[in-house]
């Protein structure tokens, strides 16, 4: 299936279940269908890499499309292209920079999301990580969702490895939509198509990147990512001495600050200044002394917002080296018992076979539990560097 379906990389079930609904919410806006197949709250659950977000996008781009109830999602008319692209006015996306999504934060979205299209015909709210809603947050969307406005439609995604994170009475007033992890054919052939990146190296990232389409791209088209990848993998097999462990967790987290600093910098200039020039900062006389006088709180706010959003980022850098450790520690189980499954990182199989007739199953193993140990810790707020030292010396001790 074409127009705004084509950017789900394989999932087919789940296209077919949103198309239907998308041509039943057109006959429920044109008053020539019913409600069967449509509802107002849905929930997007899959792995990582699995495009939840461009499933919840998709949907509802072909919720706003007007080439007709027949075609919903076309992809070429202004909903849809609006809808893709962010610009929609009716299509709300919540993503959450910090750590949590806050209950004030919520409030004003529910109390927007009350109100009729303004030129769509839905009104969306995508919440692209609704496992950070805070208990408040979460109870001011119980709220409206039991309850939906008549045009509105939410649309919340969570990975499928933590989905209790979702309360459980949301949860039961959603309609979930399960995706699965896409295969490396149908993501290289994404790559070929849509990027328009060779064969091969659409091949090769398409059988590394763990079903993870965005990181594919990125391994694809960014030699800095493949660099980091390479660093990371080469952690196992140089772990010979005790300075090697805090070289490499030295290694793995400043990697992770310069992702952040690296994301973070130029935005939050830009949004300081952007703050300060809207409360007065620069100009003269009275009222702009002290309207600029009074922006000390707002600045204040805006840097611990950018605070956390550099946190996010620094921990979901260092949990995806983290997910690459584990997989190479899976990989050399599965050559040690003799297993024909996939690799995870098939271009190291020679360094996997190496620490295979090195390592005992059950040394493997424990390293494979302290990576994982690791990434527990960092979601419990333990401080990286602290949580990076004590696994790779667990891996350097095996």
């Amino acid at each position: 299936m074409g127009g705004v379906w084509s950017q789900l990389v394989g999932q087919p079930e789940a296209v077919d279940t949103l198309s239907t609904a998308a041509i039943a919410a057109a006959g429920l806006v044109d008053g020539t269908g019913t409600a069967a197949g449509m509802t107002h709250a849905w929930l997007f659950t899959g792995p990582p890499g699995s495009g939840r977000s461009v499933a919840a996008r998709a949907f509802a781009a072909a919720l706003q499309c007007t080439a007709g109830q027949d075609v919903p999602g076309c992809g070429q008319c202004q909903g849809c292209h609006t809808s893709m692209s962010g610009t929609h006015a009716d299509v709300r996306l919540v993503v959450p920079e910090g750590l949590s999504i806050s209950v004030a934060e919520m409030r004003a979205l529910v109390q927007t999301s009350a109100r009729r299209p303004t030129g769509g015909r839905w009104q969306v709210v995508i919440i692209t990580d609704a496992d950070r809603l805070t208990e408040g947050a979460a109870n001011a969307l119980l709220k409206v969702v039991e309850e939906p406005p008549a045009r509105t439609v939410f649309l919340l995604c969570a990975p499928s490895d933590h989905p209790d994170d979702v309360s459980v009475t949301i949860r039961s007033r959603c309609r979930a939509i399960a995706l699965r992890t896409p295969s490396a054919p149908s993501i290289a052939e994404v790559l070929r198509l849509r990027d328009g990146i060779d064969a091969d190296t659409a091949a090769w990232a398409a059988s590394v990147c763990g079903g993870h389409v965005g990181r594919a791209r990125r391994l694809a088209t960014d030699p800095a990512a493949r660099d980091r990848r390479a660093r990371v993998l080469r952690i196992p097999l140089h772990l010979r001495r005790l300075s090697d462990v805090f070289d490499c967790a030295d290694d793995l987290v400043k990697a992770a600050e310069a992702d952040a600093s690296e994301v973070s910098g130029t935005r939050d200039e830009v949004e300081k200044d952007a703050l300060k020039m809207a409360m007065g900062h620069g100009g003269t006389g009275k009222g702009a002394a002290a309207a600029s006088r009074g922006s000390a709180g707002a600045i204040k706010e805006l840097e611990r917002r950018q605070k956390s959003r550099a946190t996010r980022t620094q921990r979901d850098t260092l949990d995806l080296a983290l997910v690459d450790l584990a997989g190479y520690y899976r990989d050399v189980l599965v050559v040690s018992a003799g297993s024909p499954a996939t690799l995870n990182h098939p271009d190291y199989a020679e360094g996997t076979r190496q620490a295979a007739s090195s390592w005992t199953p059950d040394s493997t193993l424990r390293r494979l539990e302290a990576v994982l140990a690791c990434r527990e810790a960092l979601e419990l707020n333990v401080k990286p560097r602290i949580a990076v030292e004590a696994m790779v010396t667990a891996l350097f001790f095996g």
